[in-house]
């Protein structure tokens, strides 16, 4: 979309090479009103005069387009109903994964099966991660100023096509025991792939797998070709769901301090990005990838065709919904059959989110939503444990790591 300034200069270059008749010459013996167009952009006086020159035509009417294009973008206003609804949706679908991503993760902490067993956050890797996503954001951003944004969108949508269509079949997979009959046959199967042989075989994937996951994963590749073709907002949102529950429910901070240090990093992170520059900003609107939960401001008056969003990043979901899951694991092994921690975190993520649309909605500016939801996912809580008096079992509270089937294998031969 051409700017102001470039279409005003085209008029007045094209104004200069056609010479119009004078008044009561041959050709405009009258002079027609004048009517005047209160466009946004340009104001100006539109006459009605005579037929341009052939060689002038394919100009103006280039400009009219532009001029009908910029007037359709600008006319649209957010009405407040739709703006409530966005927003209202983003919230809600930034509570669901978080929620059941939550208490997935308190059984996925158990589990035995490779496929499944959660990835430890150490506080070295908290300490780390603001860095290295520094470095990342800062990568992407010169990727986008020298390379062409198609081909990096692309590459991008054929890595996340493949990542998507696994995180939504691992997210699918146990709601299919309740969906399909139980009559169905439902067969295992083992993807195996190992290096060497005889004692030094070693394994490089070991995926298990059965009927069930199969069904998952072929509803997700039409969910994924989709995404691909059309880049509808419907199927990014499956997609960014997807990932944003398997993050909570797979990533485990191994205590609470580690937790604090890895949001109180991405605290500084978030603010230097969004306020210090406009690197977050210009990516998040250039990168194409499923990396961010989006909703119609819109919708009511386009339906699904809608194309004005509002966004949500999913790091702004995943990170505090891990520590948001570690508490409900502290909570369990308190025993008490209660839930205090957890769902004072959770109220506090709903608090902290909304603090941040209203503020991003009163200053028409993007906010960085850390900003507002680590004081409050770290802080209620805390408050809530020194009240308790349970200030200190917090803090000692440490995560038995799971050991798994190869390092189980690896310690085995070393003691033999």
């Amino acid at each position: 979309v051409s700017s102001p300034d470039e279409v005003t200069s085209s008029v007045r270059a094209v104004n200069k090479h056609i010479e119009l008749p004078k008044e009561g010459q041959p050709g405009n013996p009258t002079r027609r009103p004048s009517t005047l167009c209160r466009h946004p952009l340009i104001m100006a006086d539109m006459e009605q005069g005579p037929a341009v020159p052939a060689e002038a035509s394919p100009l103006l009417e280039s400009l009219n387009a532009t001029d009908a294009g910029n007037a359709s973008a600008a006319r649209f206003v957010a009405t407040p109903e739709g703006t409530a609804l966005a927003y209202g949706s983003l919230v809600l679908m930034a509570l669901l994964p978080i929620f059941f991503g939550a208490l997935r993760s308190v059984s996925s902490s158990k589990s035995k099966n490779s496929s499944d067993m959660p990835e430890t956050i150490t506080s070295r890797d908290a300490a780390r991660f603001p860095i290295i996503a520094s470095c990342t954001l800062f990568g992407l951003y010169l990727f986008f100023k020298i390379f062409s944004q198609e081909y990096i969108n692309l590459l991008l949508s054929m890595y996340f096509f493949v990542l998507g269509i696994l995180a939504l079949s691992h997210t699918m997979s146990p709601f299919m025991n309740r969906v399909l009959p139980a009559n169905l046959p439902n067969k295992q199967y083992q993807l195996l792939f190992t290096q060497g042989s005889g004692e030094s075989k070693e394994e490089i994937v070991n995926y298990e797998f059965d009927t069930k996951d199969l069904i998952c994963l072929g509803i997700s590749s039409v969910v994924g070709v989709w995404y691909v073709i059309k880049k509808h907002w419907v199927a990014n949102n499956l997609f960014g769901l997807a990932f944003a529950l398997n993050g909570v429910e797979l990533l485990h901070l191994n205590n609470v301090s580690t937790g604090c240090i890895l949001l109180g990093g991405l605290f500084v992170y978030d603010v230097f990005w969004v306020f210090g520059t406009n690197v977050m900003v210009t990516v998040a609107k250039s990168f194409e990838a499923p990396i961010k939960l989006v909703f119609p401001q819109d919708l009511l008056e386009r339906g699904l065709s809608a194309s004005n969003f509002a966004m949500l990043g999913l790091g702004d979901i995943v990170i505090p919904g891990i520590f948001i899951a570690l508490l409900l694991r502290f909570d369990v092994s308190l025993k008490k059959n209660t839930r205090t921690y957890f769902y004072t975190s959770f109220l506090a993520y709903i608090f902290g989110l909304g603090l941040t649309i209203f503020v991003m909605h009163t200053f028409k500016h993007a906010q960085p939503a850390l900003l507002y939801l680590v004081p409050a996912c770290v802080g209620f809580p805390v408050v809530v444990a020194l009240v308790k008096g349970e200030l200190t079992e917090m803090f000692r509270y440490e995560e038995s790591s799971e050991v798994s089937p190869k390092e189980e294998k690896t310690e085995t031969d070393k003691e033999k």
